[in-house]
């Protein structure tokens, strides 16, 4: 059984989910956090199905052998091609909290029969989870999908706030088809990176909405009800990668300002 005092576990192809673990740090200070990176295989939005599930099933075994008491699919692609698997796979050991069906449940409460955009990689776009998820709740929402296959291999890069995110962003966001709508959903955990420039471009017309912070708010909800908060002060976040890069470690630094280490844990081999 889960005791509070364990880490909180998360995990990514590489650094968008960095957004998710910050937010969950602001909300949750006390809390330990474990972070799993797969860099070797990044990004997760070009990959098929079978691979993605086979990398998150990898990663989870190594969250729970560290004794994780939560699991946080901090990465669209995986919540979408790997949740439900990941479910059974652990069997009720832990809980397993995605990043789609937070927002979801916000899209629904907040913009019930309105137009809304959402940008993403290929394969959040064509598994069509978040129109399913919305059509199941009878929310009214019509939603714009468009998918964005730049943006994650141009953050991963730190190509960001510059004159090539500027010119990349702009070539998606003119697309026609976003041309009505009333709030847009940022359906990868990199974007919150470039938030800024989304939102320069929209000259703050409509909400911008983030993920990590629905998450991060999710995941305090589902703690304090199974109470699993840790009252106590927390001990080391750690950071595991499945191939060291230098721009994953100057990530983690951006997001978390002391030292951080990368411990090299390669899924196979």
């Amino acid at each position: 059984m889960a005791e509070a005092s364990q880490p909180i576990g998360i995990f990514d192809s590489g650094i968008g989910g960095l957004t998710v673990a910050h937010a969950i740090r602001q909300r949750m200070p006390n809390e330990s956090l474990l972070y799993f990176g797969d860099t070797a295989h990044l990004p997760y939005g070009d990959k098929s199905e079978a691979a993605i599930q086979a990398y998150s099933i990898k990663i989870a075994d190594v969250l729970l052998r560290r004794n994780c008491k939560v699991i946080v699919i901090a990465c669209n692609s995986a919540s979408s091609a790997a949740y439900d698997l990941l479910r059974e796979y652990v069997h009720g050991a832990v809980e397993v909290i995605n990043v789609i069906d937070p927002m979801v449940e916000l899209v629904t409460r907040d913009f019930a029969n309105r137009k809304v955009g959402l940008i993403g990689t290929k394969r959040t776009i064509q598994s069509g989870i978040y129109a399913r998820k919305l059509e199941e709740r009878n929310s009214g929402v019509t939603l714009i999908s468009l998918p964005t296959p730049l943006l994650v291999p141009m953050i991963e890069e730190g190509f960001f706030d510059n004159r090539i995110s500027h010119d990349i962003i702009h070539s998606y966001l003119n697309d026609p088809r976003l041309a009505p709508i009333e709030a847009l959903v940022l359906g990868c955990t990199h974007y919150p990176l470039i938030r800024k420039e989304i939102d320069a471009f929209f000259s703050g017309r409509i909400p911008i909405l983030d993920s990590s912070e629905v998450v991060a708010e999710a995941l305090w909800n589902y703690l304090s009800s199974a109470q699993l908060l840790n009252p106590e002060t927390r001990g080391t976040d750690h950071f595991l990668v499945s191939d060291f890069t230098e721009s994953f470690e100057a990530s983690t630094r951006l997001f978390f300002t002391e030292a951080v280490h990368l411990e090299k844990y390669p899924l196979w081999g």
